[in-house]
């Protein structure tokens, strides 16, 4: 009982304090366990370690918010690890997208308008992608032109796999925003 009020202590550093060494004692006992902890319930080392991670950053992040009367420092982690994976793995389900889809095949009329259409949207992307910094690029070129998953992409660059994902998120964010504000042109 002793371990988790010390334990407890060391959330309330980080806390009030933003104490570092109390987060890095922190981040030492438990960033082990929970990925090993997220391994034996069948997660991948790479992503395991990865949502480990993240839930380190929400302790740093959200120390406040802990409340040791209802729960153990323990408790509350591996709540957010749980809470984290099932996340990833709803979003890895919906991610998955089957090719033979009716909604992906090309349709069967040809309207010569839609293919300008088609033609300017391809040109627009073009354009957009050519203003994406030179490691976004690469990251999406390898994701949608290889059709590498974002683990075959921290392998073959050798970049975190939290990396890859945040640039990604990043190029498709900086490509919406153009995207958008280009058609805002065309409407205006």
């Amino acid at each position: 009982m002793a371990q988790h009020d010390e334990l407890a202590d060391l959330v309330d550093l980080v806390a009030r304090n933003r104490d570092q060494s109390a987060f890095v004692q922190l981040f030492d006992h438990y960033a082990p366990r929970l990925t090993a902890y997220l391994i034996r319930l069948g997660t991948e080392n790479g992503v395991a370690e990865e949502i480990a991670q993240e839930v380190m950053v929400t302790l740093w992040r959200k120390a406040e918010l802990f409340d040791r009367s209802k729960s153990s420092v323990g408790t509350w982690l591996f709540r957010i690890a749980r809470n984290r994976r099932i996340d990833v793995l709803r979003r890895d389900r919906l991610g998955d997208l089957d090719p033979n889809d009716p909604a992906f095949l090309p349709s069967d009329f040809d309207d010569p308008e839609s293919g300008l259409d088609i033609a300017v949207r391809e040109e627009r992307v073009r354009v957009a992608l050519a203003t994406l910094p030179a490691e976004q690029l690469s990251l999406v070129e390898l994701a949608f032109f290889k059709g590498l998953s974002h683990s075959q992409i921290a392998d073959e660059t050798g970049l975190p796999l939290g990396t890859v994902k945040s640039r990604i998120r990043l190029a498709f964010s900086r490509l919406r925003k153009i995207l958008e504000a280009d058609s805002q042109v065309d409407v205006d």
